[in-house]
């Protein structure tokens, strides 16, 4: 399956380490994943997204930008292909707007009810589907879902709203899909619906069957005499709601002064605007 990043913080910071460097670094990674790789990052609000069909370990344009990137927001992805061909139109992230998405999974016999699902699809959405991926279809249902709750053109939205509009996804695609699989050993040909969503103000994640860790907060910050926002925050758990100053998502753990938490099945985290963070349940049956 696929490998997902995501990166949230207050302030600008180059994340090549996460990418290149660590010990399960997407670049690593990818020697599993070779089916192209993507890198979306903000800059004065505004997503860049460069993509590739090159197996990211090779790609020496991946090494470039990863070295780089330097921003508050970054989505990357890795991609091992269950449905759609080796195009650059199927690779993640995919990108409406200033809306941003990564997806890790796969709709079991999606061929079987893909129009059906494409019906759900607001009309003047539609058209932007460019690729033949179950991913791309599932990013512009949520959208679509949003413009429903009149929020597609609100890139701040409220964690709660995100996280119904995750719960109707949900319903809507399992309605055809049937139950996500709940089996520990993340079958690549069964259901799954793990994803990244950001506007470059929020960053939100849903684990839905494959694996997904975040991270909050260091055992030990190495800039904490140096950092003008360091506070008690980057060396401590987070309850819910309270603000934090950077969030992290990754398919592993990434090595160095992390802490990382896996994600429940069924769980949906996230920070808004302000980086309030989130960690809720979304009702869905697995297998």
């Amino acid at each position: 399956m696929c490998r997902l990043f995501g990166f949230k913080s207050v302030i600008s910071s180059q994340v090549h380490s996460s990418l290149i460097h660590t010990e399960n670094a997407l670049r690593i990674q990818s020697n599993n994943h070779p089916d192209g790789w993507g890198v979306a990052y903000y800059r004065e609000g505004i997503p860049h997204i460069i993509k590739s069909m090159e197996k990211a370990v090779d790609d020496h344009i991946f090494l470039k930008v990863s070295g780089v990137v330097r921003s508050q927001c970054v989505l990357a992805h890795i991609r091992k292909a269950t449905h759609g061909n080796l195009s650059i139109l199927n690779s993640h992230p995919f990108q409406y707007g200033k809306w941003v998405f990564a997806h890790n999974g796969n709709l079991k016999n999606f061929s079987s009810y893909k129009d059906k699902l494409i019906d759900y699809i607001d009309v003047e959405l539609k058209r932007y589907i460019l690729g033949t991926t179950d991913s791309e279809v599932i990013f512009y249902l949520f959208l679509s879902l949003l413009k429903k709750k009149s929020l597609l053109n609100t890139t701040a939205p409220k964690l709660s709203d995100l996280k119904e509009v995750t719960q109707l996804l949900v319903e809507i695609v399992t309605s055809f899909s049937g139950p996500l699989y709940g089996g520990e050993e993340n079958d690549p040909s069964e259901n799954h619906l793990t994803f990244i969503l950001t506007s470059g103000e929020i960053l939100v994640a849903f684990q839905g069957g494959q694996n997904l860790n975040f991270s909050t907060h260091k055992n030990l910050c190495p800039e904490r005499e140096t950092c003008d926002y360091f506070n008690s925050s980057c060396e401590a758990s987070v309850k819910n709601f309270n603000r934090i100053n950077h969030l992290i998502f990754s398919s592993e753990e990434l090595t160095g002064e992390n802490i990382w938490t896996p994600m429940k099945k069924g769980q949906f985290v996230g920070v808004d605007k302000e980086m309030n963070f989130c960690r809720l349940d979304i009702d869905v049956e697995f297998t």
